[in-house]
Parts: structure tokens; sequence; C-alpha cells
């Protein structure tokens, strides 16, 4: 059985990010595009992991990594980010290793 990358160590997630990377590349080249779409995504999530959620306030407004806009933080919860893109009036939960934080 698996863990959750919520169980796992620095080391493992690091482990498992560069095997995502590696299986996505392949994906990639392979031309399926589903397939990649959700090896990028266990990557974010993994990174997520990895990230400290306290260093991300609410209040502030982040750079979303690839994706032109940014993310105005309202709250936390857990490693994600529930806020508002770009002026919408739609709250939505975002992973925080999808925010810059300069």
């Amino acid at each position: 059985m698996e863990k959750r990358y919520s169980q796992m160590t620095e080391y493992e997630l690091r482990q498992e990010i560069a095997s995502l990377n590696e299986k996505s590349k392949k994906a990639e080249q392979m031309g399926m595009a589903s397939e990649f779409a959700v090896y990028e995504r266990k990557k974010i999530m993994a990174e997520a992991y990895m990230l400290d959620p306290v260093d991300f306030m609410s209040g502030q407004r982040y750079d979303l990594k690839q994706e032109n806009g940014t993310f105005f933080l309202k709250y936390m919860n857990g490693i994600f980010a529930w806020g508002y893109k770009d002026g919408s009036e739609e709250l939505e939960a975002v992973p925080i290793s999808l925010l810059v934080n300069d």
C-alpha cells in the first residue's frame, strides 16, 4: 500500500517528484495528454507538501505559477489556499505550490 504524501518524509517526496517528472516526460513524448496532466497534477500536490503553509498569509495577493494572473488568499486549509483568482467572485482552492511566494 502506498503512503500518502502527508505521511512522506522530504526525501521520499523528492524521490516521488523525480519519478513523476520521468513519467510525465514519457507520457508527453508518447502523446498521452491526459496521463501527462495526471502526473503533473500529482507533482504539484507532492510539491505542496514540501512547503510550510505558515509562509503564506491571508489577505495577500500572490502570482500563480503556470498561469498569467494572481490569487488573493482569503484563508488556508492544510496545503490549500482558498481565495479568488484575478478579481473573480468565485471562491476556489489551489495547492500552495502554485503560489509564487517571493
